[in-house]
């Protein structure tokens, strides 16, 4: 019997059989496109997941579903298996192609529209769910998309960065609770969904990831988003400060609220009293509480989706605390100012301590006095 032939040396045993894994180059030569990071793309691929994110949508046979950022399809078969269209907005063109074949020639096919853009700029469609495994870079702008539509959608199920979601929901007093918080419970109930671990995704991200459900409140509330924004603006600078400081240690926020008192004088013919008041006079009367709260800009540091307003943005470059000689109208807005904290009690209270109905008391108080945010 003939002998075997000796293996050659650094040869592989199981290379030549069928089990054999491919080598890291040849599985690269055979995938089909590297994900980009850059539009945070992280495919889902435990199907467990995906069908409780699809069954906490609680989706109808006549549902018209939105879907942002569908990447390779699979939240959207699961979607379209419950409701009656779907459309998915996708970024990026590989993966729009992705999605489109892998239900192409199905009954599903004909039910699936796909729009090519970026999901913050377009026009939506109608419909009357949201269901995203949402790119985090766009979590924030997304969110306050979703809600201000005219005619928002029944309830929005998404996928966020755990701390960004875990601030959608926090309550008054709560580390993360911040003026993204106030805003967003104002304008809609927010429920906690579940949690999904990195290993989930193909490549894992980096952070944990939550899921929540948005269902905006209908009716809306009777109030101007632009003035409420503006007001949690100012409050939440420092939110562990008191709102007397918020509202009366930084002369940037007084100049602000002078200025729109003015344009509210104005276009009431209300009359302002422009006497000249000396430096001397027109210190603050206010006492700094701490030596750190010298002026740093108008972004909470603590709200990684704050989009600062360029006013903000220019006085802070302007210096902030510096002196400048101000008229009487600044001591009136000044005790107006005063006037709303007092008659509301809340002059001593810390704005990560409030809730809604304290915000709500404060901006009635402040338009009474004729001082508006927007």
């Amino acid at each position: 019997m003939p002998k075997a032939k000796p293996k050659r040396a650094g040869a592989s045993s199981t290379q030549s059989t069928p089990y054999a894994k491919p080598s890291a180059k040849a599985a690269a030569a055979h995938s089909i496109f590297k994900m980009n990071h850059d539009l945070g793309q992280h495919i889902l691929k435990n199907p467990g997941v995906a069908s409780a994110i699809v069954d906490k949508a609680n989706l109808k046979q006549s549902d018209h579903v939105l879907e942002i950022g569908p990447g390779t399809g699979n939240l959207t078969v699961l979607i379209l298996k419950k409701a009656k269209t779907v459309t998915a907005v996708e970024f990026d063109p590989r993966m729009a192609a992705e999605v489109t074949k892998r239900v192409q020639g199905t009954p599903e096919g004909s039910r699936l529209k796909v729009l090519l853009g970026d999901a913050i700029k377009m026009e939506y469609p109608h419909f009357d769910v949201c269901i995203s495994n949402t790119p985090y870079q766009i979590s924030s702008p997304l969110v306050f998309k979703l809600l201000s539509l005219p005619h928002p959608p029944r309830c929005a199920v998404l996928m966020f960065q755990r701390e960004f979601a875990m601030r959608l929901f926090a309550k008054p007093g709560e580390k993360l609770y911040s003026r993204l918080s106030v805003n967003v419970q104002m304008w809609a109930r927010v429920s906690h969904v579940m949690k999904v671990g990195k290993a989930n995704f193909n490549p894992p991200p980096k952070v944990e990831s939550n899921v929540v459900r948005i269902e905006p409140k209908h009716p809306r509330p009777a109030i101007s988003y632009e003035e409420w924004d503006g007001l949690l603006r100012i409050c939440f600078v420092r939110k562990n400060k008191t709102l007397r400081s918020s509202f009366l240690g930084t002369s940037a926020v007084v100049e602000l609220l002078e200025s729109n008192y003015r344009l509210y004088c104005a276009q009431n013919d209300i009359p302002i009293d422009e006497t000249p008041v000396d430096d001397a006079d027109a210190v603050d009367e206010m006492e700094v509480e701490d030596a750190d709260d010298e002026f740093r800009g108008f972004s909470d540091p603590d709200d990684m989706d704050d989009d600062v307003p360029d006013f903000f943005k220019t006085a802070q470059k302007k210096g902030g605390n510096k002196k400048k000689s101000r008229g009487a109208v600044t001591g009136v807005v000044r005790k107006k100012i005063e006037k709303v904290l007092e008659d509301a009690d809340l002059a001593e209270k810390r704005a990560r301590m409030c809730d809604e109905g304290d915000f709500l008391k404060l901006l009635y108080g402040f338009n009474q006095e004729g001082i508006h945010f927007a």
